[in-house]
């Protein structure tokens, strides 16, 4: 956590997390137009901000993409608003969350487990454990092209184009998200506008990157394909980093931690 305060004591630091959380994905060139700041002064920023898990990147081709990163943030108010009003201040930064929700068409969640890159791919791929953490179980062959079955709250989803994209064990996972269908409407408690509303959205997919830094493992989250200002972005902008530390919890302390519905 020394680490995180460090990084946010430094203005120009901070000029670019702000710049990333109105406009998540800049390439550095991108930072270095919009800020004004040297291409070289930007860069050695970057590098202690993703020190700090505060940035993380991605590639996007011969892109390099920076996104902000909300793990670490989220730390901070675990440690030191739990003592407070914590459902206030929660319902106060959901509103703040929508309001100011960046026109993007991903979310991109890092976080660092101390685990094995094995054992973190069972826990994202056998029923055993995503049901502790997630409430949910797949079944899958966890192959290129396979359906996947998802089971949550007691409701059976599938649907032809519910699929693995890639698997590359223990590196790589990525799927097309869940269809919406009237019984998983039903079970979560939305009304049918909101519903619609969702399933009318494109069909989303989401990656998983894993590597192993030490004794720890790096895991990167993106959620992508999303509509740009649409309620699953809003949606999964909220439950991927409660699902993440549910998962970090189980895998490092043997427990997972209550993860909301909805």
């Amino acid at each position: 956590m020394d680490e995180v305060f460090r990084a946010l004591a430094d203005p120009s630091r901070r000029r670019l997390l702000d710049s990333l959380n109105a406009h998540d994905g800049q390439t550095l060139r991108e930072l270095c137009t919009g800020l004004a700041m040297a291409r070289q002064s930007v860069s050695k920023h970057l590098a202690v901000l993703e020190a700090a898990n505060l940035v993380t990147t991605v590639w996007r081709g011969r892109e390099k993409l920076h996104h902000l990163n909300a793990e670490p943030v989220n730390a901070i108010a675990d440690r030191w608003i739990r003592q407070y009003d914590r459902g206030r201040v929660r319902a106060l930064a959901d509103l703040k969350r929508a309001l100011e929700l960046p026109m993007a068409d991903e979310f991109v969640y890092t976080t660092y487990i101390a685990t094995t890159p094995e054992r973190l791919w069972q826990a994202l791929t056998e029923p055993a454990f995503t049901r502790q953490y997630w409430g949910v179980e797949f079944t899958s062959d966890w192959t290129p092209g396979a359906p996947m079955t998802w089971l949550e709250n007691g409701v059976t989803i599938t649907d032809p184009a519910q699929v693995v994209l890639e698997a590359d064990p223990p590196r790589r996972l990525s799927y097309t998200w869940h269809t919406i269908t009237d019984e998983w409407r039903d079970s979560h408690g939305f009304d049918h506008a909101e519903a619609a509303a969702l399933a009318a959205e494109p069909r989303s997919r989401v990656s998983f990157e894993i590597e192993q830094l030490g004794e720890r493992v790096r895991l990167t989250v993106t959620h992508g394909d999303l509509e740009p200002g649409g309620q699953l972005l809003a949606g999964v902008s909220h439950g991927w980093p409660e699902i993440v530390a549910s998962l970090k919890s189980l895998l490092e302390t043997g427990r997972a931690l209550p993860v909301r519905q909805g």
